[in-house]
C-alpha cells in the first residue's frame, strides 16, 4: 500500500537498502540519499510509536507491565528483529545479505522494461508478494529485516519507551547486523542481475533491426496471402 501512496511521487523507497542500491547503480542521485533515509527513519520510528499506542493495553496485559527483550513474556520482538537462539551472528549476517540480495535481484527484474517486467499498475501487489515470499522462505532465522531503517528506528523507539539498552545487547549485540548486512546484500543482488541478465540485452539498434526483419517477414507473408486470395477469386469468377 505504501507503493500505491508514494509510487509516483518518490518511487516509494521504504527501504534504505533499496535506496543505497539505486544510488550505487545510478538510478537515484546520491544527494537524495540523506533525504530518503531520513524519511524512512522517521516513518519507521513513528510507525513503531503508533503500534505501541494502539496495542499499549494488550502489550502490558501480556507482559504484566514488565517490558523485556528476552524470556517467555518478551515483547521487544514486536518492533525489531532478533535472532533465533540457534543462530550465530555470522550466520545471521549471511542470512540478511542473502535475503536482501534476493529482494533486489527480483526488484531489478520486475522493473526491467527490456525483460519481463510487472504489468503496469500491478507493481505494488507483485512487490508485496515478493516480500511475503522472502518472509515465508527466509524469515525463521531472524525475522527477515532486509531493511536497515525498518529495524534500527523501531529498536531505538523501544529503547526509549521502556525496554532499555537490552535491545542493543540481545542476541550477542545483534542490532548492527540488520543495519549493515542489507545494503551489502542489495548491492550484490542487483549486481548479479545486471551482470548475468541486464548487460546481455541486445542493443537498441539490434532490437530495431530484429523488429524491422519481423515486420518485413510479416509484410511478405501478408502479400503472399493476398496474392493467393486474388488468384482464387479470379479462378472462381472465371
Amino acid at each position: 500500500m505504501g507503493a500505491h501512496v508514494g509510487g509516483k511521487v518518490s518511487g516509494a523507497h521504504m527501504n534504505a537498502a533499496v535506496s543505497i542500491t539505486m544510488c550505487t547503480y545510478g538510478r537515484l542521485a546520491w544527494k537524495m540519499l540523506p533525504v530518503y533515509v531520513f524519511a524512512q527513519l522517521l516513518g519507521s520510528f513513528l510507525a513503531a510509536g503508533t503500534i505501541y499506542a494502539v496495542y499499549y493495553d494488550a502489550i502490558h496485559e501480556y507482559c504484566g507491565g514488565n517490558l523485556t527483550v528476552t524470556g517467555d513474556r518478551a515483547t521487544a520482538g514486536i518492533f525489531a528483529t532478533y535472532p533465533a537462539p540457534y543462530l550465530s551472528v555470522m550466520s545471521g549476517f549471511i542470512d540478511q545479505v542473502f535475503g536482501t540480495a534476493m529482494l533486489l535481484l527480483c526488484l531489478m527484474a520486475l522493473s526491467d522494461q527490456r525483460n519481463k517486467p510487472a504489468a503496469a499498475g500491478s507493481e505494488p501487489a507483485v512487490v508485496g508478494l515478493l516480500v511475503l515470499l522472502i518472509g515465508i522462505s527466509l524469515g525463521s532465522n531472524s525475522g527477515y529485516a532486509i531493511n536497515p531503517n525498518r529495524d534500527i528506528a523501531p529498536r531505538v523507539f523501544t529503547a526509549i519507551a521502556g525496554w532499555g539498552t537490552d535491545v542493543f545487547r540481545a542476541g550477542n549485540g545483534w542490532w548492527w547486523v540488520p543495519l549493515v548486512a542489507p545494503p551489502i546484500g542489495g548491492v550484490l543482488g542487483a549486481g548479479i542481475y545486471r551482470t548475468l541478465v541486464e548487460l546481455h540485452h541486445p542493443h537498441e539498434a539490434e532490437q530495431g533491426e530484429g523488429l524491422l526483419e519481423e515486420l518485413n517477414e510479416d509484410t511478405v507473408h501478408k502479400t503472399i496471402v493476398k496474392m493467393q486470395l486474388c488468384e482464387k477469386l479470379s479462378y472462381v469468377k472465371g
